[in-house]
């Protein structure tokens, strides 16, 4: 497949689509591969290989008692209903987020708001959303782990990259950037952040104590 203009690495996307991201990571590829549906159809093309290979492994005995347990099991959750997840607050987000609970709105300077998405989380990475408003810049930072970022509606750009809607920014402790919005509609992303935004220079040392995503 030839790769798409900030699309998911082939490294991440091998990782989603054998299970081995973290949840936080996951949620964010699920939604960049929803709203773009040719990336998402190589993912399944992937997870079909993958099955393919665990079929090809030689089977392994069971323990003897492994249907009793299986039968006891299954008396045990009889008639135990599974309730449904509520839909979030937010209807105009794509599925793989709207099932998730979202925490209140933050304020984080002028034009900037943060909430964070409830549930996945894996040690210091958890999934946020960010509210910008247009023309807004984002202090110039690195990052302390691993930041993927999803954009849902409007557009930002860095120095040289301008990332659309469903396009996803893969960033790490090399990268060392400044987002500004370039869209005439805010602009609402989602990332997987592992850890706090480092920010540059002096004056970024001098307010970092009071950045927090």
């Amino acid at each position: 497949m030839t790769p798409m203009r900030h699309s998911v690495s082939d490294d991440r996307l091998l990782a989603y689509a054998a299970g081995a991201l973290s949840s936080p990571e996951a949620l964010v590829v699920a939604t960049h591969l929803w709203m773009r549906p040719q990336a998402g159809a190589f993912a399944r093309r992937l997870e079909a290989v993958g099955g393919r290979l665990l079929e090809d492994i030689p089977p392994e005995p069971l323990p003897a008692d492994a249907l009793a347990r299986v039968m006891a099991r299954a008396e045990t959750d009889a008639g135990a209903a599974v309730p449904a997840l509520p839909l979030n607050d937010m209807p105009q987000l794509p599925e793989p987020l709207r099932r998730h609970a979202l925490g209140p709105w933050r304020w984080m300077g002028p034009g900037v708001r943060v909430r964070d998405v409830l549930g996945p989380r894996a040690g210091d990475c958890r999934v946020i959303l960010l509210d910008i408003q247009p023309g807004r810049v984002m202090p110039r930072h690195t990052h302390g782990g691993v930041e993927l970022t999803c954009v849902l509606s409007g557009a930002y750009a860095t120095d040289d990259e301008r990332f659309d809607k469903g396009d996803l920014e893969e960033a790490d402790q090399e990268t060392l950037h400044q987002p500004r919005v370039v869209s005439d509609e805010p602009c609402l992303c989602v990332a997987a952040l592992d850890g706090q935004i480092l920010l540059d220079g002096w004056l970024g040392r001098l307010i970092q104590p009071f950045i927090r995503l």
